[in-house]
């Protein structure tokens, strides 16, 4: 039996030594870590080759649910998959794991309640924008390109959807930046 940690921070500014010291010392010989969103499996390609060599007899082992996922479905498609291999789940904090029928009935509350918590997280967010949009504080981001820039490539005779991919912007930011010319 091998034990294959799993270790995911959302941002570059955050740090992962602190799940990798857990990992370490619950014995794992080999640990995958990455940075991305735990919304979905996409884009988590150290995740995807974990679960590419797990075999029967293995755990994977994360320091918090989280860590794996905030999607309930995603986390029990997790757990399924490995159901499927022969494989396990072990959650170090708080110490769970899927070999028995209790562990996976944690998880799953667990699952949902990290769901729950990127909605909050997602709400708090919205509200916060709103507010700063409200005292005139949040404008949204940084423009890319100038608008002038944009007019200019379509005064030269490029289509609009050619003008998004050469400066890569969306053809939204092109359109206004045509409406604009046309409004001033």
């Amino acid at each position: 039996m091998s034990r294959i940690g799993y270790a995911r921070v959302s941002s570059a500014s955050q740090d992962l030594d602190i799940q990798i010291g857990k990992l370490t010392a619950a014995g794992c010989e080999v640990i995958r870590s990455e940075t991305g969103s735990g919304a979905s499996r996409d884009g988590r390609t150290e995740l995807s080759t974990v679960l590419e060599f797990l075999r029967s007899g293995d755990e994977l082992v994360v320091h918090r649910l989280d860590r794996l996922g905030r999607s309930t479905r995603d986390v029990l498609n997790l757990v399924h998959e490995l159901d499927i291999r022969g494989a396990s789940l072990r959650i170090l904090e708080p110490d769970i794991t899927t070999k028995g029928e209790m562990g996976r009935m944690v998880i799953t509350v667990l699952g949902m309640v990290a769901d729950m918590e990127l909605k909050f997280i997602k709400d708090r967010q919205r509200a916060g924008i709103e507010m700063a949009k409200g005292k005139g504080i949040y404008k949204g981001r940084r423009k890319t390109v100038d608008d002038a820039e944009i007019q200019r490539c379509i005064a030269s005779g490029l289509s609009k959807a050619q003008v998004a991919r050469d400066l890569g912007v969306s053809r939204m930011t092109v359109y206004r930046a045509i409406q604009k010319s046309t409004s001033t």
